[in-house]
Formats: structure tokens, C-alpha cells, sequence
């Protein structure tokens, strides 16, 4: 019985010494930092004030409770953020993928569509231009040629009209002659020559007067047969300069009708050009203030794209300096309670009133 008594009594004392020691390692670790000092004064205090230990306790249990609720409200405070930030992330990167989009498209419409068909429409448009200046040019070439051939036609009417009066003085020069004298004959010749003169090498008429000449230098005046057979052949040439008369005013008429008919054309022509070119420069004109429409939007999306990446990276900057702060708060929420665990099972030990800090 005594053996028994004296191996609990050794017991006793063994774990008595065991948990002095277990208080001793936590106080020293308590001590080691401001918020474990702050523990064992309050503990101190307590001990020396004689106060119930069971309030120390309660005291020590309410700062755990409200640890762990701190770092419980730590959580879900950081993950609410952190799925506001995944979500802002999502969002951002899809308004920077939009605005590329935008702007690649935007480009791509400008390069392809629009871009070259202000090129085709300005192209038409000199196109047109040309033909406008060609068709002009046409027209002050057509007018000229017309005043020369006018001027060709009154000219050739004019000689063949002196011709004719010409004739018409050498037939009532012969209407005269019954015994003619050689000054009269020659008189006579003069006036054919003269006609030959008026009429030039160019007139068709000009062989049958050199034909004429050439009967009339050869002939006796005073036979009447010669002089009627010269007579018929001067009234066959008046006859032929008459006609050759008529034809060339009638062609004349006919050339100014042709030449106006043309001119007419011209500026049919001329008016159609100038319609093109006023429908195609209101294609331009919408076409250059789509351009702009466009290029002002591309513009846009692509400072949009820039706003939303610098929004991005802050985003991501800021996320970064929350994480660094939670991860620090919560580390010493933790070391906190484990501290006040620590001071808790102190203060639950069989003896504390030697605690000194």
C-alpha cells in the first residue's frame, strides 16, 4: 500500500514538473512578441488583483472568438474581391478583345471596300474629265474647220461668180463683132484669159476655158459659124459654172446642217459627261464622309482598346497590393490566435501566480 502511495506521490510530482515546465516554454513564447507581452500582463495583472480565473478565461476565449470571426469576415471579404476582380478581368479582357476586333475590321473594310472605291470613283471621275476636254476640244476644232470651209465655199462662189460675169462680157463682146478688127479679137482673147485667171487651176472648169482660149486664138472671127460654134461653147461654160454654182451652195447647206447635227452631238455628249461626273463626285462625297465616319470610329475603338488595357493592368496592380495585404492580415490574425491559444492554455494551467513578464 505504501508502494503505491509513494509511485503516485512521484507521479504527481513528475507531472507537476512537467507542466511548470510546459509553462515556462509558453510564456517564452509569448514573450517573444508585443501582442503575447500584452497577454501575460493582462494575466499578471489578473493574478495579482486575485481576480476569478474563469474570467481571465472567458476574456482570453471572447479575444479567440473574435479573432477567428475577424479572419472568417478576412476570407469571405477577399474572396467577394476576388471574384470581383476574376469577373472585372473577364470583362476587361473582352472589351479589349472587342476593340481589337473593331479595329481590325474597321481596317480591314477601309483597306479592301472603301479606300479602293474612292480610288475608282476619283478615277471615273478624271475619266470623264478627259472625255469632257476631248469633247471640247472637238467642238472648237469642229468650228473652225466649218469657218474655213465656209470661207472656202464663199471664195470659190465669189471666182466662179466673176468667171460668169466674165463670160457674160465676153458673149456681148461677140454679140458686137460682125467684121472685127484685130484689136477687137484681141480684146476678145483678153477676156478669155481673163476668166482663166479668175477660175485658177484648181476649178474643174478650167480645162474647157483652156479650150476655149486655144479655139479662140486659132479662129477667122469673121466667119459667123466659127463664131456661133465659140458663142454655144461660151453659153455650154457659163451653163456649167452656173451648175457647178448650185452644187456647191447646196453642199454648203448640207455641210451646215451635218456641222450642226455635230455640234448638237457634241453637247449631248458634253451634258452626259457632266451628269457622271455629278453623280459620281455625290458617290465620292458619301463615300469620303463614310471614310471619315469609319476612320473616326477606328480611332475610337482603338483608344477604347488603350483606356481598357491600362484599366487592366491597374486592375491587376491593385488585385496584386489587396492580395499582399490580406495575405500579411491574415498571417497575423493567425499568429495572433495561436498566440491567444498559447495565453489561453496558460491561464487554464494548474498554477500561474508566478508569471512575470
Amino acid at each position: 500500500m505504501k508502494s503505491i502511495i509513494l509511485i503516485a506521490l512521484i507521479a504527481v510530482a513528475f507531472t507537476v514538473r512537467v507542466q511548470e515546465r510546459n509553462m515556462a516554454k509558453i510564456q517564452t513564447e509569448l514573450a517573444k512578441s508585443t501582442y503575447g507581452s500584452a497577454l501575460l500582463h493582462l494575466v499578471e495583472l489578473h493574478s495579482m488583483a486575485g481576480g476569478p480565473v474563469q474570467e481571465l478565461i472567458d476574456a482570453i476565449e471572447e479575444l479567440i472568438n473574435d479573432l477567428e470571426e475577424e479572419l472568417e469576415t478576412l476570407e469571405f471579404n477577399f474572396q467577394v474581391r476576388t471574384n470581383e476582380h476574376n469577373a472585372l478581368v473577364v470583362s476587361l479582357e473582352q472589351d479589349i478583345q472587342d476593340a481589337v476586333i473593331d479595329v481590325n475590321n474597321t481596317q480591314d473594310t477601309l483597306d479592301n471596300l472603301l479606300y479602293p472605291r474612292r480610288n475608282q470613283i476619283q478615277s471615273k471621275i478624271d475619266t470623264v474629265i478627259g472625255y469632257q476636254e476631248e469633247n471640247r476640244k472637238n467642238y472648237d476644232e469642229a468650228v473652225l474647220v466649218r469657218e474655213q470651209e465656209h470661207e472656202a465655199f464663199e471664195a470659190q462662189v465669189a471666182e466662179l461668180n466673176d468667171a460668169t460675169a466674165s463670160v457674160d462680157d465676153a458673149l456681148a463682146l461677140l454679140s458686137s463683132l460682125t467684121n472685127p478688127s484685130l484689136l477687137q479679137i484681141k480684146r476678145f482673147q483678153n477676156t478669155l484669159k481673163n476668166i482663166e485667171t479668175k477660175l485658177r487651176s484648181r476649178s474643174r472648169m478650167a480645162p474647157m476655158i483652156k479650150a476655149l482660149i486655144a479655139l479662140a486664138s486659132n479662129q477667122n472671127f469673121s466667119n459667123q459659124d466659127v463664131l456661133k460654134s465659140i458663142v454655144d461653147a461660151l453659153n455650154d461654160f457659163r451653163n456649167a459654172v452656173v451648175d457647178q454654182i448650185n452644187d456647191l451652195t447646196a453642199q454648203e447647206a448640207q455641210d451646215v446642217v451635218d456641222h450642226e447635227a455635230y455640234l448638237e452631238q457634241l453637247d449631248t455628249e458634253f451634258a452626259e459627261f457632266g451628269r457622271q461626273i455629278d453623280r459620281a463626285t455625290v458617290d465620292l462625297t458619301a463615300t469620303n464622309e463614310k471614310i471619315d465616319s469609319m476612320v473616326e470610329f477606328r480611332d475610337q475603338r482603338a483608344a477604347d482598346q488603350k483606356q481598357y488595357t491600362a484599366e487592366l493592368e491597374l486592375e491587376n496592380n491593385t488585385y496584386a497590393e489587396e492580395t499582399d495585404i490580406y495575405t500579411n492580415t491574415k498571417n497575423e490574425f493567425t499568429r495572433e490566435l495561436g498566440i491567444s491559444e498559447q495565453a489561453l492554455a496558460l491561464v487554464q494551467s494548474v498554477d500561474f501566480s508566478n508569471i512575470q513578464v
